[in-house]
C-alpha cells in the first residue's frame, strides 16, 4: 500500500468543509487514511539525517555562551569526525585508515570508538549528531543516522545478521534518542553494536533516561554506558548542559484557534492534513511508529481539531513519536482546542517518561508558533 492510499481500517476524519472559495485548492487528506507499507530498502536508504537537520553544521550550531559544556561538546565532536578517517591501514602519504577496501581487516583503532551526548530535551543534542554526521569523511552510503526506533526496525525487517553486514562497511552509525527505557531492545541493539564496533563501525548516539528517573542530571550517561552493556569502555560520554533553545527569548506558544480556523486554513493550504484529534489518535495505534515518517510524506501542514489531553501512556508515547516525525520534516501544526502544554497529565509529566513528553511539547510549540501564518 502506497502512503496515499487509504487504510481499510479507517476512514477519514469526519470533518465538514467550509464553503467553496472558487481557488481551486485540493481538498486535504487526512492523517488517518493513512496506512503506509515501508519495504526495507526504503529503511536503509533513509537512515540518514532528517530534512530539518541535513543544513545542521558544527559552524551553524550557536554555543550558549553561558553553558562552556557546548563550545567543549561542538570542539570534541569536531576532532572525533575528523580521526575516523584515520585507522589501520597506512597508505603511501604515511596516512592511516581505519575502513580498508581490501581483504586486510582492520586493526582496532587506539581510544573510545564511540561518543555519548548527555544532556536536555533542546539543547541541540540532534543538531551535534547530525553535524557529526556530515563532517564525517566519506559517502553517504558509508554512513548511517537513525533513531533507536527506527534501528530496531531495520534489525526487524533484514534480521539480526543481515543488519549486521549491511551496517558492518559503514565508518559511522548515529543513533538518536537511544531507548534505555525498553530493555528487551536495548539488549538487542547492545549486541549489534558490539558486532558493529568489532567490524570498525564508529559510533554516536543520544539517548532518554530510564523510567522513574526525574529531572536531568548526570545519571543519564552511567544509565546508557551500564545498558550498553560490555561497550561501556568504546563511549566517551558528553555532558551538554543547557536551556531549551526553542525558548531562548522567543515568544509564548500561539493560543489554540478555533474550529473553523483551522478547517478553513487546512482547506486553502495545498498539502495540508486535516483530522480531529481524537481520531488521529487512536488511528495511531494501528500504524507501527516506524511508518510514522512515511505516513506523514508529502504533507505540508498538519491541522487538528479537538486538541485534548491523551487518556493513557501508550497513546502519549505513539504522539511523541509523531511529534518528532513532524519536527523533523519541519512540518508546521495548527490546532485547536487545548494548548500542547496541556496535553499531558500531571502524573506523565512527573513519571518516567517525563523527558519524552517535554520533548513533545517543546516541539509541537514549535511548530505552532511555525503554523501562525497559516490561520492568517
Amino acid at each position: 500500500m502506497s502512503p496515499s492510499q487509504p487504510s481499510s481500517s479507517a476512514a477519514p476524519s469526519p470533518i465538514a468543509a467550509p464553503p467553496a472559495d472558487g481557488d481551486g485548492a485540493a481538498r486535504p487528506t487526512a492523517l488517518t487514511s493513512r496506512a503506509p507499507h515501508v519495504p526495507a530498502e526504503r529503511l536503509v536508504a533513509e537512515m540518514v539525517p532528517p530534512p530539518r537537520f541535513q543544513g545542521a553544521r558544527f559552524d551553524t550550531y550557536l554555543p550558549d555562551p553561558g553553558q562552556p559544556s557546548q563550545a567543549e561538546a561542538v570542539q570534541v565532536l569536531r576532532t572525533f569526525a575528523a580521526g575516523i578517517d584515520g585507522g589501520a591501514d597506512a597508505d603511501a602519504g604515511g596516512k592511516r585508515r581505519w575502513f580498508s577496501r581490501g581483504p586486510k581487516k582492520p586493526a582496532a583503532p587506539k581510544g573510545p570508538r564511540g561518543v555519548y551526548l548527555d544532556g536536555g530535551y533542546g539543547v541541540g543534542k540532534t543538531h551535534l549528531l547530525a553535524s557529526l554526521w556530515h563532517a564525517t569523511p566519506g559517502e553517504p552510503e558509508l554512513k548511517a543516522f537513525g533513531t533507536f526506533v527506527e534501528l530496531t526496525n531495520l534489525v526487524g525487517a533484514l534480521g539480526f545478521q543481515q543488519t549486521v553486514r549491511t551496517l558492518g562497511g559503514h565508518r559511522l552509525l548515529c543513533i538518536d534518542e537511544f531507548e534505555l527505557d525498553d530493555p528487551g531492545d536495548t539488549v538487542l541493539v547492545s549486541t549489534l553494536l558490539g558486532k558493529l564496533v568489532e567490524a570498525g563501525v564508529a559510533l554516536a548516539a543520544t539517548s532518554n533516561t530510564l523510567p522513574g528517573k526525574l529531572g536531568e542530571g548526570r545519571f543519564a550517561a552511567a544509565d546508557f554506558l551500564r545498558e550498553i552493556q560490555g561497550l561501556s569502555a568504546h563511549f566517551r560520554a558528553l555532558r551538554i548542559d543547557g536551556e531549551d533553545y526553542r525558548h531562548r527569548g522567543l515568544p509564548e506558544a500561539p493560543a489554540p484557534y478555533d474550529d473553523e480556523t483551522v478547517v478553513r486554513a487546512a482547506h486553502r493550504t495545498p498539502g495540508a492534513s486535516l483530522d480531529d484529534f481524537p481520531s488521529l489518535l487512536d488511528h495511531l495505534s494501528t500504524v507501527h511508529p516506524s511508518r510514522y515518517g512515511a505516513m506523514c510524506d508529502g504533507i505540508s501542514a498538519v491541522c487538528l481539531t479537538e486538541v485534548q489531553a491523551v487518556p493513557d501512556q501508550s497513546t502519549a508515547l505513539r504522539l511523541v513519536v509523531l511529534a518528532d516525525r513532524l519536527y523533523d520534516r519541519e512540518v508546521p501544526v495548527l490546532a485547536s482546542g487545548k494548548p500542547f502544554d496541556e496535553l499531558f497529565s500531571d502524573e506523565m509529566l512527573r513519571g518516567g517518561y517525563r523527558k519524552k513528553y517535554f520533548r513533545a511539547i517543546s516541539r509541537l510549540t514549535a511548530l505552532a508558533r511555525d503554523a501562525k501564518t497559516l490561520a492568517s
